[in-house]
């Protein structure tokens, strides 16, 4: 009897006040990634992307489903993609030039400076992040009125991939072009003479689609329009952090994790039920 009583009691503060027990919320979200990571910066630094290329809009869902009058468990979906192509800022490319020292042809990266190039470096920069958020809601005034304001926050787990696919032009590794004699070499550069040019790899670099988690909160409010339907604006920053892939096939290896936070702002119709 005891134990029947608790469970009742239970149950009563579980219970919604109102008939209308869950939401389901479809909307549209625009999203400004945070980029705080070295690949970001690398991208920015050498390509003529700016960071307001890669904000983007995506439709999303969340269902939610109320556990008393103010409160609310909800899981959603935001998926963020873009997909940027650009060129490298000051350096142009010269195909299959001879160097000696390796009895084989590579392309180069010159200072742009120089005319008639074969080809303007640049790459394709893709990114998608597809988080799967669980959330706790509060309705600090409740669920009535012609306002109704709401914060929360929870974790996620976000499915993410990053892909370069073009041009690559290794920094880390300098030759030197003569321009007396048309030579390039890997040292003792001539002063007046030398040029530094650098390697040039078409490459697709593709990391494997990852996992990791994170964290996000947001604030809102809701407008209702008709019995069922409110509308809903709404502001939510995600944090999260993806490792990239270590060992032999890594293909972004040396990179530090690669920052997937963004700020989100949407629209959303609310259908109560």
């Amino acid at each position: 009897m005891k134990k029947s009583m608790i469970v009742f009691l239970a149950l009563i503060l579980l219970t919604p006040s109102v008939a209308l027990s869950g939401i389901i919320t479809f909307k549209i979200a625009f999203f400004i990634p945070q980029a705080q990571s070295d690949l970001w910066e690398i991208e920015f630094e050498n390509l003529d992307f700016e960071k307001s290329d890669f904000y983007s809009s995506n439709f999303g869902f969340s269902y939610e489903y109320f556990v008393t009058k103010q409160l609310s468990f909800t899981l959603g979906f935001d998926p963020q993609y873009k997909n940027k192509s650009g060129n490298y800022i000051g350096y142009i490319g010269y195909q299959d030039l001879y160097v000696l020292e390796l009895d084989n042809f590579f392309d180069f990266a010159f200072p742009d400076d120089y005319t008639n190039e074969d080809f303007i470096p640049g790459h394709n920069f893709r990114v998608s992040i597809t988080p799967i958020q669980f959330s706790l809601k509060l309705y600090p005034m409740g669920r009535q009125g012609k306002i109704m304001p709401y914060i929360g926050g929870g974790v996620g787990l976000y499915i993410w991939y990053v892909r370069i696919q073009g041009d690559v032009i290794d920094f880390e590794d300098e030759w030197y072009y003569n321009e007396v004699t048309g030579v390039i070499h890997s040292s003792n550069p001539v002063p007046g003479e030398d040029i530094s040019i650098y390697p040039d790899y078409f490459d697709n670099w593709q990391e494997t689609t990852r996992f990791t988690v994170g964290y996000h909160a947001f604030a809102g409010l809701m407008f209702p329009v008709a019995q069922r339907f409110t509308i809903e604006a709404e502001f939510k920053y995600n944090y999260a952090h993806g490792k990239f892939k270590e060992g032999d096939d890594a293909t972004f290896e040396g990179f530090e994790p690669f920052d997937l936070s963004s700020y989100q702002f949407s629209l959303g119709l609310n259908y109560w039920f």
